[in-house]
């Protein structure tokens, strides 16, 4: 039986994991600061220790760690979402590579917020323009640190992950509550695109990248991205909201600074393409907004 392991996997993207690969029959770890379960193992993200002998013979070793960007980008959050990222990516470096065997391969997360905001020229792999602000260089020196470690025997992929839609957590759910209470309209203009992916497709994508023995950097987003005014509209459709009151940008700031997040989750204009997944032949279960928003929202 083929052992994944996941750090940082308690979140809604560690557990959307753990569930498609308990399916397909793979033993899944996950690397935890709190277990709670008995496939929870324990560590802190700073030092070797017992956890480390579950990366033998692994097929493939999961990093989601890090702090979530849905804060206030103070002096002390910045450092805390850098640390929390460049930190756990060289320990699982040393871990991999003090291992007899070590794990096949290796999935690092990153996000397909490094490339810079565009309304007209998608960002594919290979023509990508990076940008240069704080996300952006979070996502580039994330990126640095894991292509700087070399693992002669593990293939590693970093993920440039977009926006994904799940049931259980993600963008969706604090969308669903504005829209619900009258607040789902478009945000600023409504022109800036949307790169998005459901759930179901984020963990076939990986699977898909194993199973053809993929390496190097590949865009999770869908091939079409949609725009905020479409998202929007198609959220109040699904939930059945007849109106929904749009956020000039100063609104969203003061709501930003009440809420503790920044507003450039949502007026960042973030055209991303697939390009090498599409390359390789992978299919897409969801590629129309509206259809994915029933799926997740469906009673």
């Amino acid at each position: 039986m083929k052992t994944i392991i996941i750090a940082g996997g308690t979140g809604f993207l560690g557990q959307a994991l753990k569930k498609h690969f308990t399916k397909q029959k793979y033993t899944v770890l996950i690397l935890s600061r709190q277990p709670k379960s008995k496939n929870d193992i324990h560590w802190d993200g700073k030092e070797l220790g017992d956890w480390t002998k579950h990366l033998e013979n692994a097929h493939a070793l999961i990093n989601l760690s890090g702090k979530s960007v849905d804060c206030r980008y103070t002096d002390k959050n910045k450092k805390a979402i850098s640390n929390s990222r460049i930190d756990t990516t060289n320990l699982l470096g040393l871990a991999v590579n003090l291992c007899d065997n070590p794990p096949k391969y290796w999935f690092n997360s990153s996000t397909a917020t490094i490339y810079k905001g565009s309304l007209d020229t998608p960002n594919t792999e290979k023509n990508g323009i990076i940008g240069d602000d704080f996300s952006m260089n979070i996502a580039k020196s994330w990126e640095q640190t894991f292509n700087a470690i070399t693992t002669p025997k593990t293939k590693k992929v970093i993920l440039r992950t977009s926006i994904v839609f799940g049931k259980n957590g993600g963008a969706l759910i604090p969308l669903k509550q504005l829209t619900r209470f009258g607040l789902g309209g478009k945000q600023t203009s409504g022109h800036q695109k949307v790169s998005w992916i459901h759930e179901t497709d984020f963990t076939n994508a990986i699977q898909f990248l194993m199973d053809n023995n993929l390496e190097g950097i590949f865009n999770l987003c869908v091939p079409q991205p949609t725009d905020n005014k479409t998202l929007m509209q198609n959220l109040r459709h699904v939930l059945k909201i007849p109106f929904g009151l749009s956020h000039p940008l100063w609104l969203l700031k003061l709501g930003a600074f009440f809420i503790g997040t920044e507003t450039e989750l949502v007026t960042k204009s973030r055209n991303v393409l697939p390009e090498k997944l599409l390359q390789h032949g992978f299919t897409f279960k969801y590629t129309n907004i509206k259809t994915a928003l029933k799926d997740l929202i469906k009673k």
